[in-house]
């Protein structure tokens, strides 16, 4: 046999080897600890029976992961609701969007070493909300909806404390990084913060919060991606597995009503 031969030959068997094998992309995905790299966690065995191998990375706040998703260093990131996304892009002209449907609700609570309840809270009393404009006026519309404020237009998502018109508790509002939240209960009359910041915390929504948000919310989790990846397959795999049966019943065995699927 020729040298040219030998090749050609050793070659052909090497192909034939790896038809033995499926060749899988790598998926990398930014994250909240909790609960959506959980989330993520569970879905990873059938993503990887898809040719999917799903990289999680994980951020504790919420601005490197859009704008490490605008830069390309991430192929999808799943963190933040709609409203959010919408404020956050506009205001940075980033090409980033929601692909599919919203995953889950997660709640946002009060909570409060001082007080079993928001009308106990005296006049005067420090009121902690997240500091990003979407949580901040989520926060607000929270309080709106129980009676302990009243905005002028509760439709408005980006509402401020300059658009609260009634007040009678006189409540004072201290805007604090989400991720700090938790931190500050001590030293404030109720902290108002994002489900996911709480139960790093080990604050369980539902037990240990005075008030929670309802299921009408309009602040869905979402996945993001670059607007070039809209059509991506593997993301839409990806969004396709996390709203099946299997997730739903991950979600409310896990976190038991503090994290509420939509699907």
């Amino acid at each position: 046999m020729s040298n040219l031969s030998k090749k050609l030959f050793t070659t052909l068997v090497a192909f034939s080897l790896l038809g033995n094998y499926s060749f899988s992309k790598t998926l990398k995905v930014g994250a909240s600890p909790v609960p959506h790299a959980e989330i993520l966690e569970a879905v990873k065995p059938q993503l990887k029976e898809k040719g999917i191998d799903l990289e999680i990375i994980e951020f504790n706040e919420y601005v490197t992961p859009n704008l490490a998703l605008a830069d390309g260093d991430l192929d999808a990131n799943f963190f933040q609701h709609t409203p959010y996304l919408e404020k956050f892009k506009t205001e940075r002209n980033l090409k980033i969007s929601q692909i599919g449907e919203g995953i889950f609700i997660s709640p946002i609570a009060v909570f409060s070493d001082k007080y079993k309840s928001l009308e106990e809270v005296k006049k005067g009393g420090v009121v902690a909300i997240p500091s990003d404009p979407t949580n901040g006026g989520r926060a607000l519309l929270l309080l709106h909806n129980k009676g302990i404020i009243t905005l002028k237009d509760p439709t408005d998502l980006s509402a401020t404390e300059f658009d609260i018109i009634k007040n009678p508790k006189k409540l004072k509002f201290k805007s604090i990084e989400a991720p700090q939240l938790p931190r500050v209960i001590k030293d404030v009359d109720v902290a108002i913060i994002n489900c996911n910041y709480a139960l790093q915390a080990n604050l369980d929504p539902i037990k240990d919060s005075i008030a929670i948000e309802g299921a009408e919310s309009p602040y869905a989790n979402i996945v993001a991606v670059r607007d070039e990846n809209l059509n991506d397959a593997d993301v839409k795999v990806l969004v396709d597995e996390l709203r099946t049966e299997n997730i739903k019943k991950f979600i409310n065995e896990q976190y038991k009503g503090s994290v509420i699927a939509t699907f």
